[in-house]
């Protein structure tokens, strides 16, 4: 038996290790996705973090234009809260909010189930609705503001010509008729929102519903009730909420037709807010608008999360 030669037994080498990755394939993607979206982050941060949460250091200090003021903690919330002024912005803003927000459904339903039916000439009909709502708003209530006017406004020219009510009457400088003028523009302004979202979602319910609860002999009154209120149900609920959002926060009705008068009659937020800004108390003004914060941010998360909701289900 012979050996065999050293030479000929072949060696095996061991293989080379693979180099191992750092990250996974799923890590890699994630890092990528947060790489895209960080400039959005930080975009927002500038234009809405940092402005948001100064203006709430603002409000808890003495700041006027030109001076950056000390900390004088809750001093200007406890000013607003014995100043008749704030009072009156918060009963005022609420009367805005509510009555406003009732009239503009009544109106934009109402409106929004006529234009619904199979009518002619529905389509004019339906961009007519929308000319207040596109209409700027600047340019429509100066327009009011001149109808109010007591001597050659449209209102009192109207009411006196006809003889409906023969006295001149200053809506916009009187009291007890500022308010509701304020409500008459603000609604005319606003009612198209209404209107549209609510044929949108008429749009979305089935004919087959309303001819099936024809069959069964439901009256008109029970067809809205058990078919169209609850198609339209979400949708007036998130309306809501975005409109009275809209209008506590709105400036423009109220600045351009009455300025806040007479005597704190019409004063809201934004124009009580606006008034410290015009005085160049910067930490009144901005204690103003936080304490709108809370009111404000609860209304924002229920539209928020009720939005997110229906986007889950559909």
């Amino acid at each position: 038996m012979t050996a065999t030669p050293a030479a000929d037994i072949p060696t095996v080498r061991p293989a080379a290790p693979h180099p191992r990755r750092r990250f996974s394939a799923a890590t890699q993607d994630a890092i990528f996705a947060y790489g895209l979206v960080l400039p959005v982050v930080l975009l927002l941060i500038g234009l809405v973090g940092y402005p948001f949460f100064y203006a709430i250091y603002v409000s808890f200090t003495d700041r006027v234009v030109g001076n950056d003021g000390q900390w004088i903690g809750l001093a200007n919330f406890r000013y607003l809260a014995g100043a008749p002024a704030f009072s009156s912005a918060i009963w005022n803003t609420v009367v805005l909010v509510v009555v406003t927000g009732l009239l503009k459904l009544a109106i934009g339903l109402g409106l929004a189930l006529l234009v619904n039916q199979h009518l002619p000439g529905r389509g004019l009909f339906r961009s007519f609705l929308m000319l207040p709502w596109a209409m700027p708003a600047f340019v429509a209530y100066l327009t009011w503001r001149v109808m109010f006017q007591p001597i050659g406004g449209g209102i009192n020219l109207v009411l006196t010509n006809t003889g409906l009510y023969p006295h001149i009457v200053d809506w916009l400088g009187q009291r007890s008729t500022a308010m509701p003028s304020v409500i008459l523009a603000a609604v005319w302004r606003g009612f198209p929102f209404w209107f549209v979202s609510i044929l949108a979602a008429l749009q979305t319910i089935p004919n087959e519903l309303y001819e099936a609860a024809r069959v069964d002999g439901a009256t008109a009154w029970q067809r809205f009730r058990n078919v169209t209120w609850p198609g339209i149900r979400q949708v007036v609920i998130i309306t809501t909420l975005l409109s009275s959002i809209w209008t506590a926060n709105s400036f423009e009705h109220v600045w351009l037709l009455t300025q806040g008068g007479p005597s704190d009659a019409t004063m809201v937020f934004p124009v009580l807010a606006y008034f410290g800004m015009q005085t160049q108390r910067l930490g009144e003004a901005a204690a103003v608008s936080v304490a709108m914060l809370p009111v404000l941010m609860i209304l924002v998360f229920v539209a928020t999360s009720m939005m997110q909701n229906r986007e889950d289900r559909d």
